[in-house]
């Protein structure tokens, strides 16, 4: 079985320089190839790859396609059995690739995995992007084994066990390739953030297995391109997590989600906006009013969607609200998310 490693690169070059050289020693896997995609940076990353690392694949893009756009146009390039997908800013450590190509191989039923992301500025602690597998509520808000919200815990080997989970951090994600086509890839119209949860609710709703396993683990810097307070980040987070509720979302359902989503994001907005961010409170407007734009141009999505599941995978979503939990009951890790 082959594997292909892509980096996705977009003006990256210091994080090509520090973590590159620990991803090339730490990757022993037979049949393995380490693969750079450039998403047309204007930085030195082209000439670092060429002058430093020359056994290195380089995939040229030209432009910045978002992270869908160009990990569907790399990944075309391609020829592998299991795609990894791994951001430029995750250190691994040793040992990290062969316990989920091991896993994947094993267990054909297996769409996609994750290992265990700490945080690599904070080791001790998980990564806010994905931590021990990721969920969402019925609202459509995401959370993981290990991080509520804002709420990020420490690592005691908790969740070391091997679980089935909703959706796997696109920061290190196993995908095996037939599978990533039959469904279609990642949405380029995303171009980034939640594009992941949206594959991966593809994946669960044919009848298909996402795994985190810890026995892997990495270091994850996050925010590498947008960090958590940039208005744009909020805008994308926002608008494609209504777009992936409209993609995805029974039809028995989806109104009533969608008119609960509302209040919730008319509430975001203004805790936004009394905590001083004010351009974070408009951006969620922004991104209901061009969901509302780009929705009739979903609609050939989700007919394709509900056309090709196989399950009704809405037992796999929590039938809660995290928010009301967070705020109001003030559970703020996943175990006393779940705890009823």
């Amino acid at each position: 079985m082959t594997t292909a490693i892509v980096i996705l690169n977009w003006n990256g070059v210091r994080f090509l320089q520090q973590f590159l050289p620990i991803l090339i020693q730490n990757t022993m896997l037979p049949e393995t190839e380490i693969i750079v995609a450039d998403n047309g940076s204007t930085d030195l990353s082209l000439s670092i790859l060429k002058e430093n690392f020359p056994t290195i694949r380089v995939i040229e893009l030209y432009k910045n396609y978002g992270f869908a756009g160009g990990y569907n146009k790399a990944l075309a390039q391609v020829e592998a059995d299991f795609y990894v997908l791994l951001n430029s800013d995750v250190e691994v450590t040793p040992n990290w690739i062969q316990p989920l190509i091991s896993f994947m191989t094993e267990n054909k039923n297996v769409a996609a995995c994750q290992p265990k992301i700490l945080s690599y500025l904070q080791p001790t602690h998980f990564e806010h992007a994905g931590a021990a597998g990721g969920f969402i509520d019925k609202f459509g808000f995401p959370f993981c084994r290990g991080r509520i919200l804002g709420t990020v815990e420490m690592d005691n080997c908790q969740y070391d066990s091997v679980a089935d989970i909703f959706w796997a951090t696109g920061a290190c994600l196993v995908v095996r390739s037939d599978i990533f086509w039959k469904v279609g890839g990642l949405d380029d119209a995303f171009f980034a953030h939640m594009e992941e949860i949206d594959l991966c609710w593809r994946f669960k709703s044919r009848g298909y297995r996402v795994v985190c396993l810890p026995e892997s683990v990495v270091f994850h810097i996050g925010g590498g391109t947008l960090n958590v307070e940039n208005p744009h980040k909020t805008y994308l987070n926002f608008r494609n997590n209504l777009l992936m509720l409209y993609k995805n979302l029974p039809t028995n359902i989806l109104k009533s989600t969608m008119r609960w989503r509302l209040v919730f994001d008319y509430l975001a907005a203004f805790q936004l906006f009394i905590t001083g961010k004010p351009k974070n409170a408009r951006s969620v407007f922004k991104a209901r009013a061009d969901f509302k734009k780009m929705q009739s141009d979903f609609e050939s999505k989700r007919n394709e969607n509900i056309l090709y599941a196989t399950c009704d995978n809405v037992t796999d979503i929590l039938q809660k609200s995290i928010v009301l939990d967070y705020f109001l009951k003030y559970r703020k890790t996943y175990d006393k998310i779940i705890a009823d």
